[in-house]
């Protein structure tokens, strides 16, 4: 038989320690009530009537460990759920500084796309899709369809699905006809528009920009553009910039942790994101206005809404006026310039102070030129 190592001793009353081979415990109570705490982590809690017999224990372990395969799998789940949960976080932390970086870039970098220029020369000339009074390429070929129909043994057989599919071989030279006369009218129009544009018709410019909509994609940029002209050579062009919707006010940054970190970005850079904006617009509205109509110039104002402090109130002010002509503007290198500096290269209105923004400027006139 074995020696078993143990020893107690007693250093507070109703409070001992009892130290073994392998561990050391601690035990507080008397003979009714005991609770114990091991080093292993074993917790004993006992209670029972002296003299009565009536006695109850409760041990619990701290190293308990699930025995089915089912719980077991469980944990790894709950394990693995936690991980994917963790790694969204990340991704999602990472996505929202990702389109941050984005939306600073893209502000200094409007004016590098542009629509490419259309040809109203060539388009005037352009044939029409089929002749007229003659059935058009997509009827004809339905038509063919619908005469070239046999019905099958089983659409014999059954004479509904004969008559369903013979209806929908009419209706697809019905829509046929419908499609090659939208094309047709479609080609009318664009000649006609052609040859009035070449024929120098301001009325025909307005329509121009109005059907083929030159500047649609810049709407989350500027809004409310505004056209006006009373000479072929030159188009106006108003719009809002709406800086304190597309000008971050923050920075975001990723931590080593994978969190973001936002701090507010300072008054310098912001002004400087606010007039790199503002120029890059202006430049790309000039670029795809050029790329649309045989312009010589475009001028440009842009507006946006600014606090007056003295009577705490918003007020709609040009920012930047300018007249960029097409000559100048096809001799930059797009994708090298800095769009504030390059406003020199052009007659303009521009008050901006790194430390306090834009100014109201007054709007320039093509007759000041």
């Amino acid at each position: 038989m074995g020696l078993r190592f143990r020893k107690s001793f007693k250093i507070a009353p109703g409070v001992r320690v009892n130290v073994g081979k392998k561990s050391a415990g601690l035990s507080i109570g008397g003979r009714g009530v005991r609770y114990s705490v091991n080093t292993s982590g074993r917790r004993t809690a006992s209670a029972g009537i002296p003299g009565s017999g009536l006695y109850y224990t409760s041990t619990k372990s701290g190293g308990s460990r699930a025995k089915s395969s089912a719980y077991q799998q469980r944990q790894a789940l709950q394990r693995a759920e936690r991980e994917r949960e963790k790694m969204e976080q990340l991704e999602l932390a990472q996505l929202e500084v990702d389109m941050y970086e984005n939306q600073v870039e893209l502000l200094k970098s409007i004016h590098k796309e542009a629509d490419e220029p259309v040809d109203w020369a060539y388009l005037a000339k352009a044939e029409p899709p089929f002749q007229a009074g003659q059935a058009g390429p997509k009827e004809k070929e339905a038509r063919q369809a619908l005469e070239a129909y046999q019905p099958t043994w089983l659409e014999r057989i059954f004479k509904g699905r004969q008559l369903l599919k013979r209806q929908k071989l009419e209706l697809a030279v019905t829509k046929g006809k419908e499609e090659d006369d939208s094309a047709y009218q479609n080609w009318a129009e664009l000649t006609t528009l052609s040859n009035d544009i070449l024929a120098g018709d301001i009325d025909a410019y307005f329509r121009a920009i109005q059907e083929m909509d030159p500047l649609g994609d810049l709407t989350e940029f500027g809004s409310g553009f505004e056209f006006s002209t009373d000479d072929l050579s030159y188009m106006e062009v108003q719009f809002d910039v709406h800086s304190e919707e597309m000008v971050p006010l923050k920075e975001k940054k990723l931590t080593k942790t994978g969190k973001v970190s936002e701090k507010a970005l300072t008054k310098t850079r912001y002004y400087e994101l606010q007039q790199d904006y503002v120029c890059s617009s202006v430049i790309r509205i000039a670029r795809d206005l050029f790329a649309l109509l045989p312009l010589e110039k475009v001028v440009i104002h842009a507006y946006d809404v600014m606090l007056y402090t003295e009577i705490g109130h918003m007020k709609r002010e040009c920012i930047l006026s300018v007249i960029i002509d097409c000559e100048t503007i096809e001799k930059l290198n797009l994708d090298l310039i800095d769009c504030s500096d390059a406003m020199v290269n052009f007659p303009h209105h521009m008050h901006f102070r790194k430390t306090k923004g834009f100014a109201p400027v007054t709007a320039l006139a093509i007759e000041a030129e």
